[in-house]
Formats: structure tokens, sequence, C-alpha cells
């Protein structure tokens, strides 16, 4: 929901928003051009007077001196007929320059202020005013929710290019758009009168005029006392006119002067509400604060960028999920399905059940878990398809599902049916779906099927499944899916290096590049490097797929698209169907691949060391890290092994890399060597130099198995005793990441 509330206001009033911040960014330059120009004297140094006094000595026809809020000085004169202005030097009341108001300036302060289009354009720029808040407001909100909370939404950020950058120019901005929208909904609601301003106020024009002769207008009382730097005009008396007064307007109030005593008349000093508007004037435009006002326009540039990303990142997600047809309302559906999906993969098999519990009469609503209703009206039962990522932990359109169940309301006796997606090479195994499956429990839904899960999208256990369903609803139902695989590229091996083939461990680090096929010479420029490979990074994952299989074996990418090769390390297992294609596979042998990103398993940015631990193959993305660390950032690798002699993967590479500082310091352990070391022992063995890496705010990657990732994790548990940390503490503060198997 929040996301939709962010993302539907920007969406709507895009061109809108963008054309308001552009034309405001331009006329922030304005203050800062008048303050580089102006002769500003110090306050106290001169008085309006003095000013006057020297003008007239340059100017004898003066009908009005202006001050800007900058410090420029103004005058306004008759030349040959004709009215003149010319800005002045005040220490000397000489011209410096002819003053021609710039007619491209008022068309874009037109343009900002009312589109062009007189009051119907001020309302529309209030409108836009308001949309600028929405999106700030609701950002920072997604912000804090994405990083886990307010405390962290300084924290470095992960996720895709257009992400981080959405997010990273929206925190940077966040305080200078929220400043221009409130100002700028402010001054529209003055406008149309909503708020007073203070302007009704005003003097009125004296009925009687001292008698004789005028004076000097360098010897008037009213403007000896009124310092130049509170001057905002003085307006003469009217030539032919003896009956008429000075007009003078401070920055504390408006009146009119004598010319003849020089005595300030029906002064009126400015009330609150007049000193709120021209300080929020201020605020907003900048002027007499030209430093807020570039502030102000670098920030109003960010918006045209976070549209454009914004809109990318909306439309990317409308298209990874699948078009849900006859899809019910919430309210009136029988039947509802809800998805908890990480890749959309988990999506193609609820639109499978969907579609054919559709087609035999029920009314079907399908939707996220995360917008999970406060309650179904008219639902009879509840079906839920979840996968599960990381350790056990909800997918990303799952992850608030378990916090609104504890507020929805569920009707007495709803029955329900959970089916996990998962894998089981991984220890918790479907372990989302079966939290799910106790939290319907506990909030008094029935259960309709036992737990069900399906290992590797198997086709075949979600028809059996779907059988089950039938049975239960008292109809066939047959259930046929196909999961629907990424488009891949056709890899070529051009390189292998052999480790562990004597100590029981044969291990391979692989190289690929990429095959120019008959079938895809279309394949889109922007997805692909100019070698041919997809887009990756070190960390991301490539997914394998075996001849014959439609189940990908995914492996940690130890390099990344710049450098030219897809590279893995693969250890062969026994009856491992993918391992073992891979380390029979002849150079120049081909498969099919595709690319998986893991934008959360990649070092911060900063200076921060970075602590990388990791066993056997999960060495490599952390050699990609290492490879790839140009700007020297402090990189201390610990690693495990099993033979210094038979498995010590990317020795050479390693000891390159400590000769040019591109790692810091390497500390490897090996369980078959004489010493007979783990790498969990070398972490408490370094027990005080890494509380002293944590104590600069290092992170912490850790690559490879579950067994060795729960053995760091209790080392480590044990080094950061003594800090008052532990492992879930540098967790919750995204310092702490593991890319585990």
């Amino acid at each position: 929901m929040l996301r939709q509330f962010h993302s539907l206001p920007g969406l709507v009033a895009a061109l809108l928003v963008m054309l308001l911040a552009i034309s405001g960014a331009i006329l922030s330059i304005n203050p800062a051009l008048e303050r580089l120009n102006a002769t500003v004297p110090a306050s106290g140094q001169m008085n309006v007077a003095e000013l006057a006094g020297r003008v007239a000595n340059h100017y004898p026809g003066v009908e009005k001196i202006r001050r800007t809020p900058s410090g420029s000085v103004i005058v306004y004169f008759t030349q040959d007929g004709q009215t003149a202005a010319e800005r002045v030097d005040p220490l000397t009341g000489a011209g410096v320059a002819r003053y021609t108001p710039s007619a491209f300036t008022r068309w874009v302060k037109d343009l900002h202020r009312s589109l062009l289009s007189g009051t119907p354009g001020h309302a529309a720029a209030g409108i836009g005013a308001l949309f600028i808040l929405i999106l700030s407001i609701s950002g920072a909100a997604l912000l804090a929710q994405r990083l886990g909370g307010w405390r962290r939404v300084m924290r470095p950020l992960r996720g895709s290019f257009n992400q981080r950058w959405h997010a990273e120019v929206g925190r940077l901005a966040i305080l200078g758009l929220l400043l221009s929208a409130l100002t700028g909904l402010y001054m529209s609601a003055t406008t149309f009168n909503l708020i007073p301003d203070g302007m009704q106020r005003e003097p009125v024009f004296p009925s009687t005029l001292s008698s004789g002769p005028a004076a000097p207008v360098a010897t008037l009382p009213a403007l000896l006392a009124t310092d130049l730097n509170d001057l905002r005009e003085l307006a003469y008396p009217s030539v032919g006119h003896p009956e008429d007064f000075f007009s003078l307007s401070t920055a504390q109030g408006d009146g009119y002067v004598d010319p003849v005593s020089g005595a300030l008349l029906s002064y009126v000093p400015h009330d609150p509400m007049r000193d709120a508007y021209e300080f929020i004037y201020q605020l907003h435009t900048g002027e007499s604060l030209w430093w807020l006002g570039l502030f102000l326009g670098i920030c109003a540039l960010s918006v045209p960028l976070m549209s454009v990303t914004g809109a990318l990142l909306w439309w990317r997600r409308r298209q990874s999920l699948p078009k849900i047809r006859h899809n019910s309302g919430a309210q009136n559906a029988d039947t509802v399905i809800l998805v908890g999906s990480e890749s959309n993969t988990t999506w193609g098999f609820a639109k499978t059940l969907h579609e054919a519990l559709h087609q035999t009469g029920h009314r079907v609503h399908t939707a996220p878990m995360n917008q999970l209703a406060v309650e179904y009206r008219s639902a009879q039962r509840l079906f839920i398809l979840t996968a599960t990522t990381g350790d056990g932990d909800a997918p990303a359109s799952a992850s608030q599902f378990l916090k609104r169940l504890a507020n929805a309301r569920v009707k007495p006796g709803l029955g329900f049916a959970v089916l996990g997606f998962g894998d089981r090479q991984f220890p918790k195994f479907c372990q989302f779906a079966k939290d799910t499956q106790a939290a319907l429990l506990a909030s008094g839904g029935t259960q309709l099927l036992e737990l069900e899960t399906i290992n590797r999208q198997s086709a075949q256990a979600f028809t059996r499944w779907g059988r089950a369903v039938g049975r239960l609803l008292g109809h066939e139902l047959t259930l046929v899916h196909a999961p629907r695989l990424p488009e891949t590229t056709t890899l070529a091996l051009i390189d292998r290096t052999q480790y562990g083939e004597h100590v029981n461990a044969p291990t391979q680090i692989l190289r690929f590049n990429a095959v120019a096929t008959p079938h895809s010479p279309g394949e889109l420029k922007h997805k692909l490097k100019g070698n041919g490979l997809p887009r990756f990074q070190a960390g991301d994952l490539v997914g394998v797929l075996p001849p014959g299989s439609r189940v990908p074996r995914y492996y940690s990418l130890a390099s990344g698209s710049d450098d030219g090769v897809l590279e893995i390390c693969v250890r062969k297992h026994t009856d491992g169907v993918c391992s073992g294609l891979l380390h029979d596979l002849p150079l120049g042998g081909q498969i099919e691949a595709f690319i998986q990103p893991n934008p959360e398993f990649r070092p911060g940015p900063g200076k921060q060391p970075v602590i990388l631990i990791g066993a056997g193959t999960g060495i490599g993305p952390l050699a990609g890290f290492i490879r790839n660390n140009t700007a020297r950032q402090p990189m201390h690798l610990y690693w495990g092994g099993r033979h210094p002699a038979s498995d010590f993967l990317y020795e050479p590479e390693l000891n390159r890399y400590l000769a040019d500082q591109r790692l810091t310091r390497l500390r490897a352990a090996f369980s078959q060597s004489h010493e007979r070391s783990y790498v969990q022992d070398r972490l408490i063995a370094d027990a005080l130099a890494l509380r002293r890496l944590i104590e600069k705010g290092a992170h912490v990657l850790v690559c490879g198995s579950r067994e060795m990732a729960k053995g760091v994790m209790n080392a480590l548990d044990e080094v950061l005793a003594p800090l008052g940390l532990n492992v879930l503490t540098l967790k919750s503060q995204g310092r702490y990441r593991e890319d585990v198997y």
C-alpha cells in the first residue's frame, strides 16, 4: 500500500512535477548571480539618506531607489522623457551597469508560478507542490521500511542500478524537496487567500504637508534613521506635484516621509503574518539567502532523475508480474489466492491455479501476500503459495504479511491451505511457508490440507497438490504448469584451472565467453556488454540449465562482466548432475545460462574495512570483490580449504592482490595440513584485530556452506562479545551479509 501511495502520485503528476522542478532550478541561480554582482555595505555602515544623497549627484531625475533581496541597488530615473534603470554602487552612487530585467527570467518565473495560464495555473502549481510533498514523505517512509527503520536511513544502499540511484538521490535531496514543497504550498494558499499574508495593511496617505521648501534628501531624519540593509524601496514625490510625499518601504514596515520636515508619517509596522510571509518567501526563492537557493535548485534537479528511474522501476515491476485475467474483487471472491515470491516464479504457479479455479466456476481473487485485506467478506477458502528466501525469511512480496495478519480479522473457521516452494539443499527448506501455516492457525483459521512443499519447482508435485485441492472442492482440478525460465545466453568454456584431486574434493575454476548464436542476433544492447556477455557483477548468480532439465543450478559469480569473462568456482559432487556436466565439459563446450542479480551480497560503498570470510568454493565471489577493489578499500580475507598443496584456490591471484594492495591481509586455514585448522580458528586467533576493524565500521561478507556459516557466526559472536555486539546486531545494521548454500 505504501509503495502504491508513493508511485501513483508520481506517475500521475510526473510531467507537472518535473516542470516545476526544472523551472525552480533555473530560478534558483538568480539570487547567487545577483549577490555576486552586488556591493553590500555592512549593517550600520550606511543609511538611506547617504545613499540618496550620492545618487542625486549622478541622477538628478530619480524616481525610485530599490534594493533587491540580494543586495543590489537599482535606481529608476527619467532620461529623455523615458524611465530608465541602472544598477549602482551604493558606496559612490555611480552607475555600474544598465538594469534590464531578463525577459527569459520573467517567462520562467511565470511558468513556475502559474504555468503561463493565470489563476488555473496557480492552482495547478499548488497541486504540483502537494504531489512533491506526498512523494517526499512516502519515499522517505519506503526507504526507512526497506532499510529496517528510520535510524538506518543513511545505511549503504543495495539493489539494481535504478533502485540505488532512485533511493540515493532521493535521500540526499529530501530535505530540500520538503522545504520547497511546504513553502510552495504556503505561497499557493496565500495566492488564493486561504492564508492571510499581511499585505492588506497599508499606510494611509497623509492629508497635510509641512509648509516650506523641500529639504535636501540627504538630510531627511526618517531616511537618516533607516539602515540601507533594511531598505526595500524609496519612491520619490512625483515631479510637478508639490503636495506629494516620499514613499518608504523597509523590512520592518511601510510609511510616508514628509519631503519638508523629513518626518515619518502614517507608518504601519509589519504584523506577524507579513513577517511570516516574507520569511517563507525567502525560504522558497532563496532571495537574500543565495546559498539556500542553490541548495534548493540542486535538490530540484533530482526530481527529473527520480521521475525517470521511478517510472522505470514501476514499469519493470508491472512487467515482471503475470497478467491475471478474471481477477475478482477481494470482497466478492469466494476463493482468495495470496502469493509470496522473491523473483516472481511463484506467480506462474498461482496464475495456473487461478485460471483452473475460474474455469470451474469460482470467483477468484489473486494478490501478493503483502496485500492481505483486513477481512474477506465472501471468502470461503484461502490458498497461500509462497517461496522462502535467505535463511528462512519471507520473500519480497510477503515481507509484511505476518505483521498484517496480526491486525486482520480472520473469519472464524476460514479454511486455508499453504503450498511452499523451495530447494531441499537448504536446511530451512520452505521455512516461511511453515511460519505462515503456524500464524494462520494461531489467528483462528482452519487447515483444509496439510502443508505441502514443492522442491525445485516440480511440475509433478504441483499437479499432485492440485488433485488434492480438487478432491477438497468436490470436482476434478488439473494443474499443469511448466515454469517459464529467463532468456538464456549460450556460453562457451574458454579456460579452466583444476584443484583438489588429491584430497577428494575436485574443484575447478571455469571461465566462459558468450557465443553468438544464429537464433538470438537481436539481443538488446542495453542487456549485453560489448563482449556479448549479459551484465553482471561479482557476487551475482548464474543459473545453469543442464540439458533436458528445466531446473537451473545456481553458482556465485567470481567476476563481473567488465572483466570480459564469466567465471565460477565449482566443486564436483557425487551424483551432481550440473557439477558433473561442468567438470566434464571440454574447452569450447557450450552451456545455456542466465544471470540472477544478487545485489544484497556486495561490499558496502565507502572506505570502511571489509572482512571477507569463506570456505571451499565460497572464495569465488570474494576473489571477484578483491579483483575489482581498484579503490584499495581495506579488505581482509579469511578462507578455509583442505590442503595448501592441492586446493589453495586462487593462490597466484591472491598473492598478486596482496602485492598491489587490493587485498590487505590473507588468513588461510587448511583442515588436512599438519596444522589442521578451520577458518573459525583463524577468526578466534585474530579476535583483537577483528574487534578493531568492527569498531572502524567494517562490513562482513560470508560465502560458503551453511555449516561453515553457522560455525563462523558462533566464532564471531565470541569475538564480538567484549564489544557488546553479536552477529545479529551487525545483520540488523546491514553490516553482515551471507551467500550460503
